[in-house]
């Protein structure tokens, strides 16, 4: 499964966070920090529902971008 993650510039760091995961998230001071970071929130969080018996909620999340002028 392929998830989208979301990296956002904070205050004095940077976080992330994964729409399709509720709850996963990750900080860092760098982005490829935060970046390392979030994809093993993902791992963690993943491991965690198996763990609890939960289900695997299906990545739906679409990511694009847009030039602006």
């Amino acid at each position: 499964m392929r998830y989208a993650f979301v990296i956002e510039k904070a205050e004095g760091n940077y976080s992330a966070y994964v729409p399709d995961l509720p709850g996963c998230v990750a900080t860092g001071a760098t982005i490829e920090e935060t970046e390392q970071q979030i994809r093993e929130a993902i791992e963690f969080h993943l491991k965690g529902m198996r763990e609890d018996g939960l289900a695997i909620p299906e990545p739906t999340s679409y990511v694009s971008y847009v030039d602006a002028a």
